[in-house]
């Protein structure tokens, strides 16, 4: 026997139209991508002909388009959510049409999340089906819960089950995210593999299941650099579709992306505009490469690499925060006095032996550089 979950309402935003209450949305500090996206979501939608999966707001064509950017027939320009190779989002795109999950995989920083969000949101229109996966992530989160109060008084019943993100998706025909999968305890993530597999989720305790419909499908993302990860089973990975996101390739294309993040952060926070600290982020992304990849960029130079990642994700950080004080204490133009805090905070995570790399790099790399005597003086000020 099979039971339905009742659908919840929907935010009129989801599908386009205004918000309700126009003025607490710009009060929303980070809105959902349907949200921050609406008008280019609804124009791929409107002038989207190919064929769409069943439940698919628009077709994989479109999705693919709205994850890389464009420009369409009528001119409107689509922005770019993710800048790396095609392949890789037509890869991700063209799983999710398929009755296989997609498991993201990277180093931290690789924009998982912030894929995971897009597929999402142009796939069902919805990415708040959301799991977070972290060491106290219970087995309710992803199979269903109870209301207490309801399940002393009556017994299991449908009225006292509380449905997780995953039985909605199920029942509805949509695309459910479970975030950082390698960090949920093992016997948790393992929930996972009768909902992938047999695509029904059971509930002994009312004899009952949940049965998947068309247009369910799953996206998880996993790295393997955390301390306290939990390898995914050999019978759980099996039923994942992988696709590895890589670092960017070139410094160009990490500039570019850090460029674009700040940016879109920097209106939220109304922070002056990124191509007023364009040379800095350049500077910063020259950074992070070199001691990530323990070379510097001419190759001639071998570096130590501090413990963290250095990831795009924290350069980004690095240059909002950045932003953040040029904004506020000083003139509005982003400088090196303003990012060197936050990129000894990046690097330096062991006070011992990443504190060694980064005085090594200042002294043997920085301060012989043309026309970096000013980032020289601002790190050593903040590193003394």
């Amino acid at each position: 026997m099979s039971v339905s979950v009742e659908p919840t309402s929907v935010d009129p935003s989801r599908n386009g139209s205004a918000p309700a209450n126009p003025a607490a949305e710009t009060q929303t500090l980070r809105p959902h991508a349907e949200d921050a996206f609406a008008a280019e979501l609804a124009a791929l939608a409107a002038q989207d002909d190919r064929p769409r999966p069943a439940r698919w707001r628009m077709s994989p064509w479109a999705v693919a388009t709205y994850l890389l950017g464009g420009t369409l027939p009528d001119g409107t320009v689509i922005t770019p959510k993710y800048v790396g190779p095609r392949r890789i989002v037509e890869v991700a795109v063209t799983t999710l049409a398929t009755d296989r999950a997609l498991l993201l995989l990277g180093v931290p920083g690789t924009a998982k999340t912030w894929v995971c969000e897009h597929l999402a949101a142009a796939v069902s229109g919805d990415s708040t089906l959301l799991v977070q996966g972290t060491a106290g992530t219970p087995e309710e989160a992803i199979r269903y819960g109870w209301n207490y109060a309801r399940l002393l008084a009556h017994g299991p019943s449908r009225d006292a089950l509380v449905p997780s993100p995953v039985m909605r998706a199920m029942a509805e025909g949509m695309t459910v995210r479970v975030e950082e999968l390698t960090r949920i305890p093992a016997d948790v993530q393992d929930t996972l593999i009768t909902i992938l597999s047999e695509k029904t989720l059971p509930i002994p305790e009312l004899g009952e299941e949940v049965q998947a419909v068309r247009g369910f499908n799953l996206i998880a993302t996993a790295n393997d650099r955390d301390r306290g990860v939990n390898d995914l089973s050999s019978a759980l990975r099996r039923r994942f579709n992988t696709v590895v996101l890589p670092l960017p390739e070139t410094p160009e294309a990490e500039v570019d992306i850090v460029s674009r993040r700040v940016d879109q952060i920097g209106r939220s926070l109304d922070l002056p505009a990124v191509p007023d600290g364009v040379d800095e982020i350049r500077r910063v992304v020259t950074v992070f490469r070199e001691l990530r990849d323990g070379v510097t960029a001419d190759g001639r130079t071998k570096l130590k690499s501090p413990s963290g990642t250095l990831s795009t994700a924290e350069a980004i950080s690095v240059v909002t925060n950045g932003l953040a004080l040029a904004a506020h204490f000083g003139d509005g133009v982003l400088r090196a006095g303003d990012v060197a805090a936050g990129i000894l905070g990046a690097v330096v995570r062991d006070p011992a032996a990443d504190r060694v790399v980064w005085q090594e790099y200042l002294e043997t790399v920085v301060r012989e550089r043309d026309g970096w005597k000013d980032f020289y003086r601002a790190c050593r000020e903040v590193s003394a």
